[in-house]
């Protein structure tokens, strides 16, 4: 299988940071609205050199998004900036009537999502976020796997006419896309090819998938690795190739079982080519205060579990 390399951890909140500062330079109708938390976002160097395309809301987040929407009638770009928490359960009415309803071009950009937020505990590690906003019509739901990549989605969202939901995360973890590699809205890459096993991930667990694929080739399974950054719309097509080749699926996602990427994969495999499917996911739970490896180990987001679901779906053919 390909070897892919680690060049240093790094976290994707800066992956964002870094592309809203290119954006900065490159787009003038660009501007940026920050609930409090510009440090945490990342957003420092564009409030360093745009301080006039900059705004800091303050802990009020559906007075930003209220207003980033009404930025978009004259022609600008609003990036919005908080936890995954505030970006989408705090807003969630602000968002469906003055962002989706109405097709405005707001980049609704969210940090520390998922159990890797680590030790600030359940209340702030939002799960359903993704089943959230994909159920909104006409919004595209991005959950990017790196730095790299993540910076390559901020600047390609911008190009993006219509309403998106990036989503990121706190802890540094492994980069190993390719620097400046392009970003295709809606496209899955293929990271790995194989025939025994279609694995399926998305943001963190990617890299996970990857080192669960090397574990099960030592084993004499050929896993095929997908990396869906693209929630919505899906990729159905590399989806229903691969699966007619490797004929059962595991999906992986840092979120709940229920409304994720998991669940959107079942439904294309339901319309089309039903196959055994087997999900890594947090099983419709909170989470807890720990760590992130801890979090992530207890919960059962890992290498070793997309391994054993491989095993698993594989016998179920």
């Amino acid at each position: 299988m390909k070897k892919y390399t680690n060049t240093g951890n790094k976290d994707t909140r800066s992956g964002f940071g870094a592309g809203l500062t290119e954006l900065g330079q490159t787009n003038e109708n660009v501007v940026a609205l920050c609930a409090d938390l510009i440090g945490s976002l990342k957003m420092d160097d564009f409030k360093k050199n745009h301080p006039e395309r900059f705004f800091q809301m303050g802990i009020a987040e559906a007075n930003m998004i209220g207003m980033a929407a009404g930025m978009t009638i004259g022609g600008k770009i609003p990036f919005t900036g908080t936890f995954a928490n505030f970006s989408t359960g705090r807003v969630y009415d602000q968002i469906r009537q003055s962002v989706a309803y109405s097709d405005k071009n707001v980049k609704i950009c969210a940090s520390h999502a998922g159990l890797t937020l680590g030790e600030d505990g359940a209340t702030h590690q939002i799960l359903e976020d993704i089943g959230l906003m994909k159920m909104l019509p006409g919004m595209t739901v991005i959950n990017t796997c790196d730095y790299n990549q993540t910076k390559a989605a901020t600047i390609a969202i911008a190009e993006h006419h219509g309403p998106v939901y990036l989503r990121f995360g706190r802890p540094s973890v492994p980069n190993f896309t390719p620097e400046n590699g392009e970003f295709k809205i809606g496209k899955a890459v293929l990271l790995n090819e194989g025939t025994d096993v279609t694995i399926i991930a998305t943001g963190h667990l990617v890299w996970e998938a990857l080192v669960a694929a090397e574990a099960l080739e030592a084993k004499g399974i050929s896993a095929e690795v997908i990396n869906i950054h693209t929630i919505k719309p899906l990729d159905e097509e590399a989806i229903l190739k691969s699966v007619a080749k490797t004929g059962c699926v595991v999906t992986a996602e840092e979120h709940n079982i229920l409304g994720g990427l998991g669940e959107s994969v079942a439904r294309t495999l339901a319309l089309n080519t039903p196959a055994p499917q087997e999900f890594v996911a947090v099983n419709d739970s909170f989470g807890e205060s720990g760590t992130p490896a801890q979090l992530m180990d207890k919960y059962k987001l890992n290498n070793q579990a997309i391994v054993e679901a491989a095993e698993k779906v594989i016998k179920r053919k």
